[in-house]
């Protein structure tokens, strides 16, 4: 196993079709639904808490981390900084953390232009991360993961969550919008008048502020 580099983002090599996880996730109900599907190998001191591969990884945001503050945005901020890795948020969304999603979301797609995938549970996350896995194996040339342009293309349904958690939106606009503008860095940039064409003015006003408006 390489050595981390000092800000433990560093290069680590990942057997294909394994993942290496944070040592503080062994025994979790994450880790123990990955387990007969992939392999894991646990590793002290990473800032990530799995890596997909030696230039991949997740940072997971649980409930207990959005609830206690911002303390989670130092790891993605040095994970965004790293040169040596893409990362991709995965976030526990349930009925207590939802109230600080936006904030996170905005931070995360926003400000950091990193992938978010919200999931409902730990269950869901472990489908989820094994997704990820699988994307790893293809050719570069068709893994969504390495193509920068579809880089938040990669879970349709997660991805379609995400917009339909903007006011105004819901469940009926969420895929009109995303047919015209198939990522959040599309449709955060749309203008009023472009997305005027697709759910009319009140709300094309409530989608521009949303992604307009300071926190």
């Amino acid at each position: 196993m390489e050595k981390n580099a000092p800000d433990n983002t560093g290069p680590v090599h990942v057997p294909l079709g394994h993942i290496v996880a944070n040592e503080k996730w062994r025994g979790s109900q994450l880790a123990q639904e990955m387990q007969g599907k992939i392999k894991l190998i646990f590793e002290d001191g990473l800032t990530p808490d799995f890596y997909l591969s030696n230039r991949c990884c997740v940072l997971y945001v649980t409930e207990a981390d959005l609830v206690a503050g911002n303390g989670y945005r130092k790891r993605l901020v040095r994970v965004r900084n790293s040169s040596n890795l893409q990362g991709i948020v995965v976030v526990e969304k349930t009925r207590m953390s939802e109230q600080y999603f936006p904030a996170l979301q905005k931070f995360t797609v926003l400000d950091l232009g990193m992938v978010l995938l919200p999931v409902a549970s730990q269950m869901e996350a472990s489908c989820l991360v094994i997704q990820l896995v699988q994307e790893q194996t293809k050719e570069p040339s068709k893994n969504p993961l390495l193509r920068k342009k579809r880089a938040l293309l990669l879970s349709e349904p997660s991805l379609l969550r995400t917009v339909q958690q903007i006011p105004g939106v819901g469940k009926v606009k969420a895929p009109l919008l995303l047919q015209k503008f198939p990522s959040i860095q599309q449709l955060s940039n749309a203008s009023i008048r472009e997305l005027e064409q697709v759910v009319g003015q009140a709300v094309a006003k409530q989608i521009h502020a949303f992604f307009t408006q300071p926190r």
